[in-house]
């Protein structure tokens, strides 16, 4: 999150130089939203960097029960930044969570995982580091309101973009409309009056310069209703984490700024293509990137291999990667999702792609299609190197290349492919029955997974199947 290493003392005079007057001290809870804690200038010391401050871990989803409450987050001054967002001058850190009984790292704490995750990959001897470029997609709406209670349950989302936005009088100003709307999926790329979000994307790729977040180009996404999409450079793999922090933070923010609202929600609209989280990742060692080789598509072995771990633990990775019941909104067979457990070069069918658009060896990866961002970063992207290296060390066979568009097969053909779990309940339980490959060089835990597990089933898979959804009384209230 910042273009240099900076320790504590270099934190605290950079603090002085700028005149900051507060402290905020940012960490994710284990379902991935950030949360913070505010301090005044004058607790920024090196025994906040060295000791942390308290804070209940019994209020935060995913930790701690009330009787073993007390945390300690402790600030990592490599993440120190001036926020962009707020008006009163404001130091941001990003933390790291401590248990204060015995003065180690928190299990729980996702960035601890991702940390984890990559000393693991260091220790293993097969890489020193591995690279992370995700695609965040996103909606920007103009309003939106929901709610659900015993006798009535609704969702409304208005966009000035949006084609349902396209009578006589605009619904939102109750002007004549001028058209302009994008229709469905057919919004990728458009230039203004069309893209109305050029502005407000522009906006949010400053702030999160400020964040040391270097963005390559930022445009309208495929859906109608303001989807965008900001790219940004690939980093290490907590770094990236961190950024994808930062870049809902920023985009949030933003939006409310203009006086709309931002969503990472996977599906949010029926009928117009979802909101994925394409995620490119690659193996280093001594500056040379291991994926390159003389392969299919200039894949080396190594990357056959970790492309063979994504597909076979795909379906127990996506109750990280694709962590919600709305998340399977996206993920369905025969449209433009990637469900097929296959890989290929171009074919955006496949869920493992080879971005084919520049033959350079350092520009070789595999491109993991089936994530989507309302996944917390720390975990997803550490499930995902876990399971490449579980390919790796067992030399798992990816199969052939699929080179052919997979929604053209006969029935029989298709019937051969396999595909990704069809629902959060499915996921959930192919991570319960395949998470070994996780355990290793203690990366997760026991008690991470059945935390995961528990809490997965109990607030969201539960509690969705409770209640009745609004199409089910146009299927059956007159039965």
């Amino acid at each position: 999150m910042v273009a240099k290493v900076m320790t504590s003392t270099e934190v605290i005079e950079y603090a002085k130089a700028n005149d900051i007057q507060m402290v905020d001290l940012r960490f994710t809870d284990m379902p991935g939203t950030l949360q913070h804690v505010t301090l005044p200038i004058a607790f920024l010391d090196e025994d906040l960097f060295a000791e942390g401050t308290g804070f209940d871990g019994s209020s935060i989803r995913g930790f701690q029960s009330i009787e073993e409450s007390d945390m300690l987050l402790v600030p990592d001054p490599n993440t120190a930044v001036i926020d962009p967002i707020l008006e009163i001058p404001t130091l941001s850190l990003l933390c790291n969570v401590r248990d204060p009984m015995t003065g180690e790292s928190y299990s729980r704490d996702p960035r601890f995982i991702a940390q984890k995750a990559e000393e693991h990959l260091k220790s293993s001897g097969l890489a020193d580091l591995s690279y992370w470029g995700p695609e965040l997609e996103f909606f920007i709406f103009d309003t939106a309101r929901f709610d659900q209670n015993a006798h009535s349950g609704y969702y409304f989302m208005d966009s000035d973009e949006g084609i349902w936005n396209s009578g006589k009088k605009h619904s939102l100003t109750g002007e004549l409309n001028l058209a302009n709307q994008p229709k469905y999926k057919q919004g990728y790329f458009p230039v203004p009056p069309t893209d109305t979000m050029t502005d407000l994307r522009s906006d949010a790729v400053l702030k999160m310069a400020q964040y040391g977040i270097d963005v390559e180009k930022h445009h309208h996404e495929v859906a109608t209703g303001g989807q965008g999409e900001i790219d940004f450079v690939y980093d290490t793999l907590t770094r990236t984490a961190d950024n994808v922090a930062a870049y809902k933070y920023v985009l949030k923010n933003v939006a409310k700024e203009y006086g709309k609202v931002a969503t990472f929600m996977a599906k949010p609209l029926f009928g117009d293509n979802g909101t994925g989280m394409h995620t490119h990742q690659s193996l280093w060692k001594d500056g040379e990137n291991l994926f390159a080789g003389d392969g299919y598509s200039g894949m080396s072995d190594m990357m056959r291999y970790y492309t063979g771990g994504l597909l076979a633990h795909s379906p127990s990775i996506l109750a990280f990667a694709a962590p919600t019941t709305n998340s399977y909104r996206r993920l369905v067979p025969g449209y433009e999702a990637p469900v097929n457990l296959v890989y290929s070069a171009r074919n955006r069918s496949a869920c493992c792609r080879i971005p084919m658009y520049f033959d350079k060896p350092h520009a070789k990866r595999i491109e993991y299609r089936c994530p989507d961002p309302s996944c917390n970063p720390y975990l997803a992207f550490a499930a995902m190197l876990m399971a490449g290296l579980d390919g790796i060390a067992n030399k798992i066979d990816p199969g052939d290349p699929t080179d052919v568009d997979l929604y053209d097969l006969s029935p029989e053909e298709a019937a051969k492919v396999k595909q990704v779990p069809g629902s959060l309940s499915e996921s959930l339980d192919a991570l319960e029955a395949d998470h070994e490959y996780l355990l290793r060089g203690g990366v997760f835990t026991k008690d991470v997974i059945e935390t995961w597990l528990d809490y997965k089933r109990t607030n969201e898979v539960d509690e969705v199947n409770l209640r009745p959804h609004p199409y089910e009384f146009m299927l059956y209230f007159d039965a």
